[in-house]
């Protein structure tokens, strides 16, 4: 060849560049980055490449293993020369959702567990707070309309004027929230029946001014009663998260939550154990995911700055994120993220994964 010595390496090209990510396998969705189309501004500059992998959710927990798996990748091109890589996030959306409730919500995530007392509000916060630290546009609804937590949770006693004829959620920590806590007295009880608890809820959809948000996450009360069901009859859902503690009690009333959902065609995202650790013990919540073939998303253990940052309106997630329940937190949030992204990606006709994780 012109101008070249026959020891000389070809070339880098945009092809041999595609070609060589078109071997690295997207860890969750199962399939390569290329035919996913997460390979985005593609430049090839002499022998040195850079290119931005576009990631289904800000809060990917396998980023380092897309950027390892991708270098090592690259390196096996002749003449490769340096290779930048940067990171974005399109988060895919649920089409179910916005035709139906008028709102530009991506994915919803509902909260639940079979009975009161496993922390599943605490769950949403911080699993809420969580996503939008990594970047997400979160919203938290707080749909226990008859004993609403979250105002007291996320520090905040009221909620910003309304707009435009719309109710405009109040913001903490990077969280969008409503709740019927700011619409009563604290110690005014509420004793709805059915209609009237499906008329708030649907209230708490449509009648907010949410903005887009990647996520909403859905805080219900514990059982399987009507909250659940006008939940599921308002808005698809793109998943359920199960919340028990790790006694054998607090999970078999769990598997009654999460038999509901199947029923009502709604995919189950896993299950994550709270309280876990010597006091309450551990595992329950493992083989109830195990028992039922679903994910195990992971377990908070006991920790007494949870209930304390509860109660005072500062979530472990802000206060303590480096202690062992930070930083499950944080780890749960990431893989409901990445679970989410499977469920609503595999719920589109046009996209069919290799394998489906659980």
């Amino acid at each position: 060849m012109l101008g070249k010595n026959k020891g000389d390496k070809m070339g880098v090209s945009e092809e041999n560049v595609l070609a060589a990510l078109s071997t690295v396998i997207e860890p969750e969705l199962h399939r390569d980055l290329v035919s996913l189309n997460m390979v985005r501004d593609l430049k090839v500059e002499d022998s040195n490449v850079s290119f931005t992998i576009m990631l289904t959710t800000p809060a990917c927990p396998l980023r380092g293993k897309m950027e390892g798996d991708a270098r090592a990748a690259l390196a096996r091109v002749d003449g490769i020369g340096e290779i930048a890589i940067k990171f974005d996030a399109n988060v895919p959306s649920d089409r179910r959702i916005n035709t139906q409730v008028g709102q530009l919500f991506r994915n919803t995530i509902a909260v639940s567990s079979g009975k009161g007392g496993v922390g599943k509000s605490t769950i949403s916060v911080n699993l809420a707070i969580a996503l939008a630290q990594a970047g997400a546009r979160v919203g938290l609804l707080d749909a226990d309309i008859l004993g609403p937590n979250i105002p007291m949770m996320m520090g905040i006693d009221q909620m910003p004027p309304p707009r435009d004829r719309k109710m405009v959620p109040a913001e903490a920590f990077g969280v969008k929230f409503i709740s019927t806590g700011f619409l009563v007295k604290p110690d005014q009880p509420l004793v709805w029946r059915g209609p009237m608890l499906h008329s708030a809820i649907r209230q708490l959809l449509t009648d907010v001014a949410w903005g887009e948000l990647d996520y909403l996450v859905i805080d219900l009360p514990p059982g399987t009663g009507d909250a659940q069901l006008s939940l599921a009859q308002a808005i698809p859902l793109s998943g359920a998260l199960i919340v028990t503690q790790p006694m054998e009690v607090a999970a078999a009333d769990a598997m009654r939550g999460l038999k509901m959902f199947e029923k009502l065609d709604v995919p189950i995202i896993g299950v994550v154990e709270n309280m876990s650790g010597e006091f309450f013990g551990t595992g329950a919540g493992q083989r109830l995911a195990e028992t039922l073939r679903v994910p195990f998303i992971g377990s908070i253990p006991l920790d007494a700055n949870v209930r304390i940052g509860g109660d005072i309106g500062e979530p472990v997630v802000v206060t303590h994120p480096d202690s062992p329940a930070g930083q499950a937190m944080a780890a749960m949030a990431q893989a409901v993220a990445a679970r989410v992204s499977v469920l609503t990606l595999a719920s589109q006709t046009d996209f069919i994964p290799i394998q489906m994780i659980g």
